[in-house]
């Protein structure tokens, strides 16, 4: 097997999913034993070389002999691409290097509202990502539409309410936002809109809980009674989800409780249109 020698990763140490892609690469090989580092721990000798605003927002894979970077996706297809060739050739095709560009940036710059850390302010150097707002109302309306599609298709299958729309899951998912919103509209920009990305996150969060059962129901009948059950589970995971975020955030805990009473409301306006 090969291995990429006398380089090094520098990686987010807060963030899980970092963690799990740079520890795969070392304990496969692809790397070897010193092949990455928590960013935060840069000497001062890397410094001189070593972009630091954009390593923070594309991972970035150090040749310790030469003193050369590169950074983001050719980080990857290079560590990749040592082991196996073709993903690299694959990779550096234009049209398909252009997505996976696209994809890596919606990614990086969103992994804090998609994973949240508590960071440690201990630590002199913080791999922060850059704040985007395209990438960050990206993610908000990809998320929204997931969540609008699994609610639609789960809906159909409680027949104790109204059959749902496709528009009418989406008012929904977006008055959430709205709903949400009126109570710290007097915060910044880049607050608010880390506080509608964790929010998206945690409804995402819960359509993918419920995309077993819509599966499993496919197959087999589940009882109305047992995907009830289900759905209420899921509810709870969210607000517990919620309210770690909201922590975190250090936005106020009465959050929580209003993100859940939007909830209640619909549910009543929905059984009174009924």
């Amino acid at each position: 097997m090969k291995t990429l020698e006398h380089h090094t990763l520098l990686y987010d140490e807060n963030c899980p999913l970092c963690q799990v892609y740079t520890s795969g690469f070392i304990k496969t090989g692809m790397l070897d034993q010193n092949g990455r580092q928590p960013y935060s721990s840069l000497s001062n000798d890397n410094l001189d070389f070593i972009d630091l605003e954009r390593a923070s927002n594309e991972i970035a894979l150090v040749d310790n002999k030469n003193k050369t970077v590169i950074y983001g996706i050719d980080s990857l297809l290079k560590v990749l691409g040592y082991r196996f060739p073709i993903i690299e050739n694959i990779g550096q095709l234009k049209p398909v290097k252009v997505v996976l560009k696209k994809l890596y940036s919606f990614i990086s710059y969103n992994r804090k509202v998609i994973i949240p850390s508590e960071g440690n302010t201990t630590k002199k150097l913080q791999c922060i990502p850059s704040f985007n707002v395209k990438y960050r109302l990206l993610y908000i309306l990809f998320a929204a539409i997931v969540t609008m599609f699994t609610l639609f298709h789960f809906s159909k299958n409680i027949t104790q309410l109204p059959h749902g729309t496709l528009l009418r899951e989406g008012i929904i998912t977006i008055g959430q936002l709205l709903f949400q919103g009126v109570l710290i509209y007097k915060l910044d920009t880049k607050t608010i809109l880390n506080y509608f990305g964790n929010v998206m996150t945690i409804s995402l969060m819960g359509s993918l809980l419920l995309v077993p059962l819509l599966i499993i129901n496919s197959s087999f009948q589940i009882s109305k009674t047992t995907l009830l059950i289900g759905f209420g589970i899921t509810i709870i995971i969210m607000f517990l989800e919620h309210k770690r975020r909201v922590k975190l955030l250090k936005l106020p805990s009465y959050l929580t409780y209003t993100w859940v009473l939007y909830r209640v409301l619909i549910l009543l306006t929905i059984l009174i249109l009924k």
